[in-house]
């Protein structure tokens, strides 16, 4: 039987990859490249209209008005819009391909404390669910391990590529760390209530991150003969050559993380998730700590919440001075994060301004990555990743592409799923 299964899982395997190929990598153009005629969304907060932004050599040569000379190659894009590319943080993209075939996952190792191992050595490069994001707009990735209490490394990648060193724009940017929750579900299976019980492990379980990240500062201070993979990979959170990614929730685990973590001597933090967050933005603020919010389209964690405390807790960080990104965190996290955009048009809805809520999902994400010295926003010398719309990109009714360019190589918007659409589509004109 388990020989027969695995047969089963390859013939699968073996005919999805004939149905469809992957898309060749876009190469860069011949001479300048013009895109005249729009209207550029910098991802700064700022529009500029009827925008001519000449590309060369993988970099935006030149950003500008009417008074911009086009040259080279000349695309006319006029009544379309102009938007860097967007970038998808704390992302499984290429670690996982189909949830139910084992051999296809590998975002997780087993362990707690795993900060050596690394994403972007498992990152495919061909995965038919990374093409799937271009047509949305989504060009960059930040690739995580999930986990264990330290899951391991991520690597910010570009999504056209031939493989993860083609692919890797920065390599090992920072380590993963799920802080413990003062409160855990009821285990109904095991007899116990359903509702939110006390953790009583909460004492011992922080403690006990505190003696590893204290290992690896006395590991990072001696430096032994005998290598350890896993505190020689803490080390760069001392430095301030890695970020500590801390995901949590709750008011108390936040504090509790963020002190913690600065007594022992981590230099720079960004939170992922914070769910109460917005009520303790003087002390986030005061720490200089960015934070990555969950997915908004959820339900209230907690029944005294807000209905709609999830589609507005973007908003009120904002608001409250701190620096934000949206990632796409929760179930089917991978299919979901094509829609990136549109959760940032949905925190548009809840009252902030649109280019506001644009740099969500560019310009706030590049900061908070380290990488907005050439992603994020539009600006002669930055690399020339962005892409076209007809609409409002940060509208599903109206984002639809018609060019997409990754460090100046203009890719095909084409995937399995156009491909499907466009198949079917015409056989039911047909009737």
């Amino acid at each position: 039987m388990k020989h027969f299964i695995t047969l089963y899982t390859w013939l699968i395997l073996g005919f999805m990859g004939m149905a469809h190929a992957q898309q060749t990598p876009g190469t860069p153009s011949e001479g300048p490249v013009t895109l005249t005629g729009g209207t550029a969304h910098i991802g700064d907060g700022t529009i500029i209209n009827k925008c001519n932004i000449i590309l060369d050599n993988g970099k935006i040569l030149a950003i500008g008005g009417q008074d911009l000379s086009p040259v080279g190659t000349i695309i006319d894009i006029s009544d379309q819009h102009v938007y860097p590319g967007i970038i998808a943080p704390v992302s499984s993209l290429g670690l996982v391909e189909i949830d139910a075939v084992r051999q296809t996952r590998d975002d997780a190792e087993l362990g707690e404390y795993l900060p050596n191992i690394r994403s972007i050595i498992a990152y495919n490069a061909e995965s038919r669910v990374v093409e799937t994001m271009r047509p949305n707009g989504i060009l960059l990735a930040q690739t995580t391990p999930q986990g264990g209490t330290i899951s391991g490394t991520s690597s910010i990648v570009q999504l056209d590529a031939w493989n993860w060193e083609d692919a890797a724009i920065k390599l090992d940017d920072g380590i993963h760390l799920h802080w413990p929750n003062t409160y855990r579900r009821g285990r109904w299976w095991a007899g116990e209530s359903r509702g939110w019980t006390p953790n009583k492990n909460y004492g011992a379980q922080t403690q006990a991150i505190k003696t590893y990240f204290d290992s690896g500062m006395s590991y990072r201070q001696e430096q032994p003969t005998i290598p350890n993979e896993a505190f020689k990979a803490l080390t760069g959170v001392f430095d301030g050559t890695k970020t500590v990614y801390v995901y949590a929730d709750g008011e108390r685990e936040i504090i509790d993380a963020v002190h913690q973590l600065r007594d022992l001597g981590v230099k720079r933090m960004v939170l992922v998730g914070g769910y109460e967050a917005y009520k303790i933005i003087p002390f986030l603020k005061a720490q200089e700590i960015p934070v990555i919010v969950d997915r908004v389209h959820a339900t209230p964690a907690q029944d005294d919440d807000d209905y709609d405390q999830p589609f507005k807790l973007p908003k009120l960080l904002v608001e409250g001075g701190l620096l934000v990104g949206l990632n796409a965190r929760g179930s089917m996290e991978r299919m979901s994060t094509r829609n990136l955009p549109f959760y940032a048009g949905h925190v548009a809805g809840q009252g902030l301004a649109p280019e506001e809520a644009l740099k969500l999902v560019t310009g706030n994400t590049a900061k908070i990555l380290g990488i907005d010295d050439q992603y994020g926003t539009l600006s002669a010398g930055k690399s020339a990743t962005l892409f076209v719309s007809q609409g409002d990109a940060l509208d599903m009714r109206t984002n639809r592409l018609t060019h997409a360019f990754i460090d100046g190589r203009r890719l095909s918007l084409e995937t399995h799923q156009t491909e499907l659409y466009e198949r079917y589509s015409e056989k039911y004109r047909q009737h």
